[in-house]
């Protein structure tokens, strides 16, 4: 059977040390969150993940949900119990405004829950997460009337939440939509159409389920244009907020998936269902847009639990798997054979792996941050470059972290040899349910065209210069430091990469769409090496300041400073062959006519 250890201390240590978020606290919540409550919620967040969700993984993933031919939706065994430990415990809510019943704790401390419940178990962690992902959309755009009424049960958990985009003709051009909705003349609407792929659709884990769904209204104009957002409730709510009538919404099915087979993945009905308008009409996406931003970023995390934990079985099956011999000698003379980690290819795959995973955790905790800046500080400035960063990197996080999540994922399975590919060790879990991550909430290369084709141009280029603004001052300002040389250097040469990159897109992409479509996920790719390389400079100097300040953590930071050297060797001079291939432009590629395929 698969474990799990949640990384409390290396997070810990991020938190602290690398990103210094005690320098935020005039914000809103950071005041409450002193090192010594962040180390105590930290270590409770690990608990609950290590003893109630991880055990319950495999036997979720074996069992699966189940539809009645009532429509109801049952969870495997053990996860509604788990659900009330995770609700009563607050976790929903961390982040959410107190006047609410939330505990207005910084964002970035649920970004670290949400990497630990995925990594424990990833299918369990999509209902509480789909769930905060509603609360967002609710709390910016929802009326002061729907936020007092929805708001407080689904941070309490008794009511949960989900987001309804896709219908069977319409994946991410949700111009193509057709559930409609027809006002009723009482200020409600009925809804009527399919969603499918609805994520937590029906479930026995909470009294209500607050859907929120996507449709048309009559009249309104073709395309995204016309798209409105309703809120859908399984059950009705009365105005004083107990429960009404079951509502005209049903689970038609459960998909029949690859992984995540605790989640119930469902074809929802929608049969004059009532819903009520949230924000303007015809202006649905862009309330939506808060959900999937969310969304995107609790995507990522997956991406990097899965690593995670399959880096974890994988560590500990190579430190006792006996094979063959060191091709330096026998290590353990005393044994049979030695244990494979000697084995300089399995090093190879643990420590792109790990070096992966601790870069990928600080990018996604510094992302968290500039969320928490964007929305709670005072400053005008310091939001609107938090904004641009945020921006920039969120698709570059989605799509990055699960791509890689996933060959990591695929990578642990590998040090496993045959064994990897046996259902009782797990690690083919971990591949099945890691592979989801790279297609929803937007498939990777409509990430890549998101970044590519919006992002970077947007406000005249604006955050990407700030990006390459901020890396050279950090570059810059350790480039004396003779002990960071050798993370220094590689970095100024990706960063370099990057600006070319850049310029040839800026040269090339306007004139020629098709260069833009041709270059963006390497470009993605790219933009993501470096990020984790200035990641791991912080983490570095970090790492150095505290060998001085506290010798008795020098071995454990000598293991950080040899893994920022093994990202800075072998795995960010990947940059110079994404450069290669953006500057190669789009001809050939566009050139062989479709019959020719």
């Amino acid at each position: 059977m698969p474990s799990y250890k949640a990384p409390v201390d290396d997070t810990l240590f991020l938190l602290n040390d690398v990103l210094n978020i005690q320098r935020f606290g005039n914000l809103e919540g950071f005041a409450d969150a002193s090192p010594d409550l962040t180390g105590q919620i930290l270590g409770e967040a690990g608990k609950l993940c290590e003893e109630v969700l991880a055990p319950l993984n495999a036997s979720g993933d074996a069992n699966g949900c189940k539809r009645h031919p009532d429509g109801s939706v049952t969870t495997p065994a053990g996860f509604k119990s788990a659900f009330e430990a995770y609700a009563g415990g607050g976790w929903i809510g961390l982040s959410a405004p107190p006047e609410y019943g939330g505990q207005g704790l910084p964002y970035s401390l649920t970004m670290v829950m949400s990497e630990f419940a995925s990594s424990a178990n990833m299918a369990f962690a999509m209902y509480p997460g789909l769930t905060q992902g509603a609360l967002a959309a609710l709390l910016t755009h929802g009326s002061p009337e729907q936020k007092k009424l929805y708001a407080p049960p689904m941070i309490e958990g008794r009511w949960t939440g989900t987001m309804n985009l896709t219908e069977p003709q319409c994946g991410t051009d949700l111009g193509l939509l057709t559930t409609k909705a027809v006002p009723r003349g009482d200020g409600a609407y009925a809804i009527t159409g399919q969603k499918i792929f609805i994520s937590a659709g029906e479930h026995d884990l909470s009294e209500n389920i607050i859907h929120l769904v996507l449709a048309r209204l009559e009249g309104a104009p073709a395309g995204v244009k016309g798209i409105s957002l309703f809120i859908v409730p399984k059950v009705l709510v009365n105005a004083d907020g107990s429960l009404g009538q079951r509502n005209g919404v049903s689970c038609g099915s459960i998909e029949e998936k690859m992984g995540i087979h605790g989640n119930a993945t469902c074809v929802m009905n929608y049969d004059g269902a009532t819903g009520y308008l949230i924000g303007e009409a015809n202006r649905g996406l862009n309330a939506m847009f808060v959900m999937m931003n969310e969304a995107r970023l609790g995507v990522a995390m997956q991406g990097l639990a899965q690593s995670e934990v399959a880096y974890q079985n994988a560590l500990a099956y190579a430190k006792e798997r006996l094979q063959g011999r060191a091709l330096t000698g026998p290590k353990y003379p005393e044994k049979k054979a030695d244990p494979i980690i000697v084995h300089p290819d399995v090093r190879r795959m643990l420590l792109e792996i790990k070096a992966f995973n601790e870069a990928a955790r600080a990018l996604a905790l510094s992302a968290a941050l500039d969320s928490d800046i964007a929305h709670r500080s005072g400053d005008p400035a310091a939001r609107q470059a938090a904004d641009d960063r945020l921006g920039l990197l969120t698709p570059v996080l989605k799509g990055m972290l699960t791509d890689v999540g996933f060959e990591n994922a695929v990578k642990a399975q590998q040090v496993f040899g045959g064994h990897g590919y046996i259902r009782e060790w797990g690690m083919e879990q971990f591949v099945r349910d890691a592979r989801i991550a790279m297609i929803y909430e937007g498939a990777n290369g409509i990430q890549a065209l998101d970044l590519v084709g919006r992002k970077l141009p947007r406000e005249g280029g604006r955050a990407i210069m700030a990006f390459f603004k901020e890396g050279a001052e950090l570059l810059g300002g350790h480039s004396a430091n003779e002990a960071m040389k050798p993370f220094v250097a590689p970095a100024q040469a990706a960063l370099a990469d990057l600006q070319k990159a850049s310029m040839w897109l800026m040269q090339n992409a306007m004139a020629k769409p098709d260069n833009a479509g041709a270059a963006s996920y390497d470009y993605m790719h790219l933009l993501g090496r470096v990020a984790l390389a200035l990641m791991w400079v912080k983490i570095a100097a970090a790492a150095l300041e505290k060998q001085v300040r506290e010798p008795e953590t020098a071995a454990l930071m000598e293991a950080k400073l040899t893994t920022a050297r093994f990202y800075m060797e072998r795995m960010l001079p990947e940059t110079s062959l994404r450069l290669a291939r953006i500057v190669s432009g789009a001809d050939t590629m566009m050139s062989l006519a479709p019959e020719m395929f």
